[in-house]
Formats: C-alpha cells, sequence, structure tokens
C-alpha cells in the first residue's frame, strides 16, 4: 500500500478541487477589473478559502481589495500571494486570474495538512500589481509581520524556478505654463506642451547613455485641449527600471535632470509625482527555488536552466519587495501563448486556454509540495523562522 505523506496528500487535494480552481480562474478572467477597484475578484478569490473555514480579514492593511485568509495555528506561518488586478483595455494580459486560482488551490491544500505540520497557511490577496505597488503597501502596513516566507507563482511562455526582475519607479511629472491665443498672442503664452517635448527630447539622447539594464519608458497624459490655445498644462508619466535599486537611484537622478530641461527651455514650472511606491527587484530564495525547479521536473515541465535564469526579462514586480524582505519565490509557470508575451491581447486569450488551466492546478501542486517541504526539513524552517525573529527584533 503506497505511504501517505503531506506531499501526496496536498496533491490529491488540489487535484480534487481542479473544477472550482479552473471555474475561479475563468470567473475572474471575464470580469477584469483595474488596480484597487479588484472587489468582484477580491470577492471571487475569497470564497472557497472562506467555506473551508479560513479566518478572513476583510480590508486588509486598509486597501478596500486586499484581504488575508488564515488557517492553522503553526509556529511556521507561510503567506501565499493571490494578484487578480487586470490591465487597462487589454484585460488579464499578464495572466492574473491563473495567480488567483493557484493561490487559492495551494492555500486549500495545505489547510489539509496544517495542523499534522506545524504551519498556518495566509492567503493573502494583494491588489494593484500593475500599478499601486499593493504588497508594498501591506508590507508597510504590518500584513506580512508574522510571515515567515512568502511563495506565489507568475504565468509566461516559459517555466522559470528562480525568476528574477527589475526594479521600478513610476512618477507622473506635470508642467504649468500660460494660456494664449495660438495665432494673435502666441509670444503671451508659456506652452506647457513644448516642455513635454523638450523633456522627451532629452530622455531620447539620455538612452545612448544608459546603463546596462537600466530602462525607460513614458507616455503623454495631457497635451493641451485645442489647437488655437497654447496650453498652459501638459503632463506625462513615466517608469523607471533597473536590475537593482543602486542602479534605479541613478536613473531617477538623471530622469529628474531631463524633465527640469523642458521647463527650463520653455519657461514652465513643473512637479514631479511618484505614482506608487517603488518595487524591489526580485531575490528569490535559492532552496525555495530549487525546491519548485524540482517540482516542475517532477510534473514533466523544463525549467529553464539556472545559470540562464537572469537572462531572461520579467518586467517588474512588487513581490520583489515581499522577497527583499523574507525568503520567498516568485516562480514564472509556462502556459501555451503561441508566441505571445505577456501584456499582449494574445496572451489574455491564452490565459484561459488548456495549458492555462493545467498551470492553475499543477501550479497549486507545486506551490502547496513545495510549502511541505520547507515545513518538514527542519534546517530551512529553522532558518526562517530565525530570520523572521531577525526582523522582528531589529
Amino acid at each position: 500500500m503506497p505511504t501517505v505523506t503531506a506531499s501526496s496528500v496536498v496533491e490529491d487535494a488540489v487535484r480534487r478541487r481542479r473544477g472550482d480552481l479552473v471555474e475561479l480562474s475563468h470567473a475572474i478572467h471575464a470580469e477584469p477589473e483595474l488596480a484597487f477597484a479588484e472587489h468582484r475578484s477580491c470577492a471571487k478569490t475569497q470564497a472557497l478559502v472562506a467555506e473551508r473555514g479560513f479566518d478572513i480579514t476583510a480590508r486588509a492593511g486598509g486597501l478596500d481589495t486586499a484581504f488575508r485568509a488564515d488557517y492553522g495555528s503553526g509556529d511556521l506561518v507561510v503567506g501565499i500571494c493571490a494578484e487578480y488586478d487586470a490591465l487597462p483595455g487589454i484585460g488579464h494580459a499578464c495572466g492574473h486570474n491563473i495567480i488567483a486560482a493557484s493561490a487559492v488551490g495551494a492555500a486549500l491544500a495545505l489547510a489539509e495538512v496544517a495542523e499534522g505540520l506545524g504551519l498556518t497557511v495566509a492567503l493573502i490577496g494583494t491588489p494593484a500589481e500593475e500599478v499601486g505597488g499593493g504588497k508594498a503597501l501591506l508590507l508597510r502596513a504590518g500584513v506580512f509581520d508574522d510571515v515567515a516566507a512568502a511563495v506565489m507563482l507568475h504565468p509566461g511562455p516559459v517555466d522559470i524556478a528562480a525568476a528574477r526582475s527589475l526594479a521600478l519607479s513610476e512618477v507622473a511629472v506635470s508642467y504649468t505654463g500660460r494660456e494664449a491665443h495660438a495665432a494673435v498672442a502666441p509670444h503671451m503664452g508659456v506652452n506647457a506642451a513644448d516642455a513635454v517635448t523638450v523633456a522627451q527630447v532629452a530622455i531620447g539622447l539620455l538612452r545612448q547613455h544608459l546603463e546596462p539594464g537600466q530602462q525607460v519608458h513614458g507616455i503623454v497624459t495631457d497635451g493641451g485641449q485645442a489647437t488655437n490655445v497654447i496650453p498652459a498644462h501638459a503632463g506625462m508619466t513615466y517608469t523607471m527600471r533597473a536590475p537593482h535599486a543602486a542602479a534605479l537611484r541613478a536613473l531617477e537622478r538623471r530622469m529628474a535632470d531631463c524633465f527640469a530641461a523642458g521647463a527650463l527651455a520653455t519657461g514652465c514650472s513643473h512637479t514631479v509625482t511618484e505614482t506608487s511606491p517603488p518595487y524591489d527587484e526580485l531575490a528569490p530564495d535559492p532552496w525555495l527555488a530549487e525546491v519548485f525547479r524540482t517540482e516542475m521536473v517532477r510534473m514533466g515541465r523544463a525549467p529553464v536552466p539556472a545559470e540562464v535564469e537572469a537572462t531572461i526579462p520579467l518586467g517588474s514586480t512588487d513581490m520583489g519587495n515581499v522577497t527583499q524582505v523574507m525568503p520567498g519565490i516568485h516562480p514564472v509557470v509556462g502556459i501555451d501563448s503561441g508566441g505571445a508575451a505577456i501584456h499582449q491581447p494574445e496572451f489574455a486569450a491564452a490565459a484561459v486556454s488548456p495549458s492555462a488551466d493545467r498551470a492553475v492546478v499543477e501550479g497549486a501542486v507545486m506551490l502547496a509540495r513545495t510549502v511541505v517541504r520547507l515545513a518538514e526539513t527542519p534546517a530551512e524552517r529553522d532558518r526562517v523562522l530565525q530570520r523572521r525573529e531577525a526582523r522582528r527584533t531589529s
């Protein structure tokens, strides 16, 4: 008779709930909601764990569309992060429906073994990953204070066990000039739209001199209202990325000079406002990532080799902020996207394909089995608990 292990229990638990998890993934995908407005998606993500008896804390950290659902009373508290926000115009082109459903599946499975493993399962609903930094805000609010390790996954075109990301910051730049009739008295105006143009030219010239891995991209959010009026107000939003926080700070300083150049050249005044907390780069825990890699291989997946993981662009995520504070992982689980990358409409369509449904189920299994390994490995369990205590006393 086969030996019943905690790992086999959690895998069986996920597979029994396959229908519920796939239904959840599709339901979130069908009603995409933007950052901090994910009310239906937040409620959907809580429903199955509430039925299972998880203790639900609504509005976690003071955020309307965040929650925390706890099960168990063990000293090892593991956070499982669920994302469910979508993108403007292209819905779940980042596959956050898969993230939420796999997180719920892992949490439900771990509830079956929590008592025996001395585990507390904390499913944390984290809004506004695409913009707004929900996890950074929840960290500041203390929602992760008792969490010893945090896990989640993200869909993508390939399997990556120890995924990396770029540090990120985003700012809104506003220019203020003076209106005037564009034909009768243009000399009496101060053109805020010209300030945007000058700043963008400066940024374009700066690109040649960016350090490896630094990136900038932006949009014009206000360029005036009428062609016959010199615009007194104009604005743009820019995102800056770099391999790590120090390189990001250096890039921010150079970009600030470009923004100021637009104001100086045109005589406008300007303001630069941070639109969300900065995103730190991912720092995947090596032990947890290696366990997850083993689970990928066991599932018949082919994760990219460890030596090339850092070379694969992943964008940015506020899960980086979490992994800078505690052991954590953010692996990528591959789906068949037909060559599409995340943030493309074709990827949104693929996020409810059969391969996406497989990612929900297998992802939940892999996350749950990774947490079981952590709970059953004394040295690693002690390591993450000691790191939590050091955090609390620092």
